[in-house]
């Protein structure tokens, strides 16, 4: 498994780890019982680190299929540099770290930590586009597999 596709792996493991939070923060705050129950009926919406975590998940939910559909490109186009690594790297040190920030109520250093993680996900598809053509084209037809005429 490509370095790449080890932080992609971790990626997931913290948005499961922030649905949980986001979860049981909001069963703290509006009782188990309507974390069990049917939720048909309007509920004001979650106030503080309840409300953070439920928006830094949003968010996460947003950037996540960019981060994976970029890496799953690069490793099918065997596009693998010191830019692929540090933009994976920069995506998920920023994510854990907008999420601490995000659910500590810091404002605009959050934001800042968010264009970071962005900026991760930028250098990987850069890599992509500077990427010599006939590592794409191995990569493509190896993914392919054997030609047949």
């Amino acid at each position: 498994m490509t370095f790449e596709l080890k932080i992609l792996a971790l990626s997931v493991v913290l948005g499961l780890v922030q649905i949980v939070l986001a979860s049981h923060a909001a069963s703290l705050q509006r009782g188990y019982r309507w974390t069990a129950g049917s939720r048909d009926e309007v509920v004001p919406p979650l106030t503080g680190i309840a409300g953070r975590l439920e928006r830094a998940l949003r968010n996460f939910v947003e950037t996540f299929p960019l981060f994976a559909a970029a890496v799953l490109i690069a490793h099918v186009t065997n596009t693998h540099s010191w830019m692929t690594e540090w933009g994976v790297q920069l995506y998920f040190g920023a994510r854990v770290g907008y999420l601490a920030l995000y659910a500590a109520g810091v404002f605009l250093l959050r934001s800042l930590v968010w264009n970071l993680a962005t900026l991760g996900i930028a250098m990987v598809l850069l890599s992509l586009v500077l990427n010599d053509g006939s590592a794409v084209e191995v990569g493509i037809l190896q993914s392919i597999g054997p030609v047949v005429e």
